[in-house]
């Protein structure tokens, strides 16, 4: 286990690492502006230690958190990632094991019903796969055994999620029918 922030962060940011199959880098930049308006996360942290649900303090998770969401990634790390995760965790570009089988229904429950924020629910109808936002305008959604689907396009709706990202993904997976609620 990782006994301190650093540490707890370099685990994170190499898991993140293998999942892409690329050098993802945190962005200074993204992460202090981050850390400067992440007032709702605090709050939530907050709550999560409280119940006690936290490994550490509320804030150096809140810290931890905030840097894990601002790391640079591009189109093909993302896409990749989502390929993970639909192959249940092993790389199809490493083929090397970056998460346990049994963890990934559980990641991609967590994205279907909370990675698109307050549009959660309408992207879960519209398009019916399970979503991540980025606030860089990355969004990827998972097609389960088949595929990862990333898109990159900077102007964001009000709850933070790519517009023409939302589309296009939108687009592919009704186009190709995976839309699990309209089978």
């Amino acid at each position: 286990n990782a006994e301190n922030t650093e540490q707890r962060w370099q685990r994170i940011l190499h898991i993140q690492q293998q999942l892409a199959g690329e050098q993802v880098a945190l962005s200074d930049e993204v992460n202090q502006s981050e850390q400067t308006t992440n007032f709702h996360n605090r709050a939530i942290a907050w709550l999560l230690y409280s119940a006690g649900y936290l490994y550490c303090d509320a804030m150096e998770a809140c810290d931890v958190y905030t840097r894990q969401c601002s790391t640079l990634i591009n189109t093909i790390e993302l896409a990749t990632l989502g390929a993970t995760l639909a192959a249940g965790g092993v790389n199809p570009l490493t083929h090397k094991r970056v998460l346990q089988a049994d963890n990934v229904p559980y990641i991609l429950a967590e994205m279907m019903m909370e990675g698109l924020y307050g549009r959660s629910g309408d992207w879960a109808y519209r398009v019916g796969l399970p979503g991540k936002s980025g606030v860089g305008g990355g969004i990827l959604a998972v097609v389960p055994g088949v595929m990862g689907i990333a898109a990159f396009s900077p102007p964001l709706d009000e709850e933070g999620n790519s517009v023409r990202g939302q589309k296009m993904v939108a687009s592919v997976a009704k186009q190709l029918g995976y839309n699990v609620f309209k089978g």
